[in-house]
């Protein structure tokens, strides 16, 4: 027992101290920035490259919810599209999830979560949530499991998994919702006791990604169930959730 308390000292504490302020290597594919003027044809090409249609033009805009980061139209995008390493972006609105040109991410994220007084009162001290994986490759749902170990520590700030929706605030989805998944889903979503949230993690959850027009996908939950929270990513970060999951609660 004195040995287990020795290599506890010898540890000291690993979770990263203040994550609210934690920056990610400029490598991380995060918040786009959008300069159509350096464009050669206002980014048609760039639309037809994108493998999960993230991209419009007419003016360029991407959507973070259909993003899937692989990064080939920065690579070929002449400078017009650069990914920053700002892993912030979470969106209580789906719009809020297409970048503009000339949008900055001070911009975006000034109103990208918007704090409800009724979710903060019930859920702001303590936040239980069951993840269902809908069809996903389980790249998501690593990182989901990340977001507890001892490095990111979520449990610090009273937002825990449970095995069970009885148990839990809201759920969690992940994947794009295949349709043997679809009852599965539903039923998880009608045992969790009402005050509830809806927490659509990763581009798969929000819009199908890779997926979208496949003939096994079943998205009608959403056509009938509102998502309190989007939070993109493919897979997501765990800085991306827990942030997205602080500002929502209003936690500082």
């Amino acid at each position: 027992m004195l040995d287990l308390f020795k290599l506890r000292k010898q540890h000291g504490y690993q979770a990263i101290p203040d994550i609210r302020k934690a920056e990610l290597p400029s490598t991380f594919r995060g918040f786009p920035e959008i300069d159509e003027n350096k464009c050669s044809d206002g980014g048609k090409y760039l639309k037809e490259i994108c493998p999960s249609k993230a991209i419009e033009n007419d003016p360029l805009r991407i959507d973070l919810g259909k993003c899937i980061f692989c990064g080939e139209c920065e690579k070929l995008s002449e400078g017009a599209i650069r990914f920053t390493s700002r892993h912030k972006i979470g969106a209580t609105n789906r719009e809020q999830l297409i970048i503009r040109r000339g949008e900055s991410f001070e911009e975006f994220s000034v109103n990208a979560i918007e704090v409800q007084k009724q979710i903060k009162s019930v859920f702001g001290r303590s936040l239980k949530l069951r993840q269902v994986s809908a069809g996903g490759c389980n790249a998501c749902e690593m990182e989901l499991a990340a977001c507890s170990n001892v490095n990111f520590d979520m449990t610090r700030f009273g937002i825990d998994f449970v095995a069970s929706p009885r148990h839990a605030d809201g759920i969690v989805i992940t994947g794009p919702i295949s349709r043997n998944m679809a009852p599965a889903l539903m039923d998880a979503y009608k045992s969790v006791s009402d005050p509830k949230i809806v927490i659509a993690t990763g581009t798969c959850a929000i819009s199908g990604g890779l997926f979208q027009e496949s003939i096994q996908i079943n998205r009608e939950f959403f056509n009938n169930i509102k998502v309190d929270l989007y939070v993109p990513g493919c897979p997501v970060h765990p800085l991306t959730f827990i942030n997205a999951l602080l500002d929502f609660l209003d936690i500082k």
